[in-house]
């Protein structure tokens, strides 16, 4: 039993960040141990990101909602309430026009003088009225037909730290339990904290030496020094005075940790920008960031795209015959869970609904995180008869959400073996179609001997081309497709090369849908059929 422990606490998580590059988008994939735990997508023309901070005009504000609409260039307005004003607003609001008309350039708060702060719970019409500058940073993009949810409460984050202008309180994150660290990660911040600035300090700033959150607090600083410098020279409202990171850099600045083994990107460019940031926030980490050059799509090559297909859809299935079925409402989101149609190996009934639920647990924490559910989700999970079993379901999934960084509450089982989570929502759901378009209007999928005179076809017309006589050939294709091509004896392929004195290979593609294939050659490039 000894021995047994000592090896599980040799057992390391490996992480591996893929990172797939098109024209118009970024696509990141996290992997835990092989497993996708976490998708993001970085679109081009997002321009409205969390954290992105507008200097905007009031439109109006509504004393019934106790909340002002702020034109910040969607095509609907930003919704600001009181309580995201924040209390320092008049001294915001003071400074803003001090630095916009050019009275001040010392952007460092150490001589301003602040103002009262506003009441706890007063009325927005008494503390901004229309068409009043004021500087709005996005705390929820927009979704379906709301516009951006935005605060006047400003805030810059770095990898070490959150600065917050116009504030002395210094927090340190809850997830550092140890109180001698919180101690002395407050006594490194107060003594290099300029005045006037406030500082929450993140979980990855355990054990980090003064030197490494210094720079980072420079860094910060620098950021909020530039972004006042735009103000004075801005003509027209909205602007955007300062964009978040772009997403390869946030999203590795909030989940990267000593425990990754690889980053892979597909982008050249993109690889040298990773490789920079990397050699900057863990210089003995740079070598893990590779570029990947191989013919076959880096979602396949790492198994992505399967993963995405049998994890987004309706029903997702788990181990020993146990899956889930997830249900969208416009209020909330239902998870169900069933033990499925398999052996029962377990003594009772109870150990039965108890093993698949810890085994649901896990994945319903990663189905949230995965598709960044928000809102309120209500799982259905097995009745247990035994309140202690109740106890250690819920202990289990409260630990599995603990590496979710997106705000959660968890309330604990009911009667009916129900939880009830609420997940903070600040971006649009990740949705992803996992269905592909019936091939046959009659509702029947037709079998892949249906292709096989069109393949048959182009291939003829490749093999005979003198362009192609000298070049390797691929076939690209559904894997159900390709599975048939090389069944058998003589399979398909093999009756090919009798044929055409020329091997094809064939790379199955998740990626396709079912009627789908392409040829390639030996430099990747696609064979034309004329």
């Amino acid at each position: 039993m000894h021995i047994l422990c000592m090896n599980t606490t040799l057992l390391r998580v490996n992480k591996e960040l893929i990172i797939r590059s098109n024209s118009s988008a970024v696509d990141f994939a996290l992997l835990k141990d092989g497993k996708l735990i976490e998708l993001n997508k970085e679109v081009d023309d997002n321009k409205f990101s969390v954290g992105d901070i507008f200097f905007a005009k009031v439109r109006k504000s509504v004393g019934g909602l106790n909340a002002a609409f702020v034109n910040v260039g969607h095509e609907k307005d930003g919704f600001l309430h009181y309580h995201d004003l924040g209390p320092k607003l008049p001294t915001l609001l003071k400074f803003i026009k001090q630095v916009s008309t050019g009275k001040t350039k010392d952007y460092l708060l150490k001589n301003f003088r602040f103002e009262e702060d506003i009441e706890k719970n007063g009325m927005v019409a008494d503390a901004i009225s229309s068409n009043q500058q004021i500087l709005v940073q996005v705390v929820k993009e927009p979704i379906s037909t709301k516009g951006p949810r935005i605060s006047s409460e400003l805030s810059l984050a770095g990898r070490y730290m959150v600065l917050v202008p116009f504030s002395d309180r210094i927090s340190i994150s809850q997830k550092i339990e140890d109180r001698e660290e919180k101690n002395r990660l407050k006594r490194l911040v107060q003594s290099i904290r300029p005045k006037g600035f406030g500082v929450i300090v993140r979980t990855v700033a355990k054990d980090k030496k003064v030197a490494e959150l210094d720079a980072d607090l420079q860094q910060l600083i620098q950021r909020w020094k530039n972004m006042c410098a735009r103000l004075s020279k801005i003509n027209k409202y909205p602007t955007k005075v300062l964009s978040e990171i772009d997403r390869s850099s946030s999203i590795l600045r909030d989940i990267f940790d000593d425990s990754f083994t690889g980053i892979h990107v597909d982008d050249k460019e993109l690889f040298g920008e990773i490789g920079e940031y990397i050699q900057t926030i863990a210089p003995k980490k740079a070598g893990i960031v590779k570029h990947y050059t191989e013919s076959l799509p880096i979602f396949e090559k790492f198994g992505v795209e399967r993963q995405i297909k049998t994890a987004f859809g309706k029903t997702v299935s788990m181990q020993k015959g146990a899956y889930l079925v997830i249900e969208h409402t416009e209020a909330l989101h239902v998870i169900d869970v069933n033990s499925g149609n398999r052996s029962n190996k377990a003594r009772n009934q109870e150990e039965t609904a108890m093993e698949v639920n810890m085994i649901s647990a896990s994945e319903v924490a990663r189905q949230l995180r995965l598709r960044d559910m928000g809102g309120i989700v209500v799982v259905d999970f097995i009745d247990l008869g035994s309140s202690e079993n109740r106890r250690i379901l819920f202990e289990h999934l409260k630990s599995e959400m603990s590496t979710d960084r997106t705000k959660h509450k968890i309330l604990p089982p009911s009667k009916f073996g129900l939880i009830q989570i609420t997940r903070q929502r600040v971006r649009p759901e990740m949705n992803i179609k996992t269905k592909e378009p019936n091939p046959n209007l009659n509702g029947e999928v037709e079998a892949p001997i249906v292709l096989l005179d069109k393949i048959n076809a182009d291939l003829n017309k490749i093999v005979n081309n003198a362009q192609h006589q000298n070049k390797k050939i691929e076939l690209h294709i559904h894997p159900f497709i390709a599975a048939y091509l090389n069944q058998g004896f003589p399979s398909i392929r093999t009756q090919w090369l009798f044929k055409h004195k020329k091997r094809v290979k064939i790379i199955p593609r998740d990626a396709y849908q079912y009627l789908h294939y392409r040829f390639f050659d030996n430099t990747q490039k696609p064979i034309r059929v004329q």
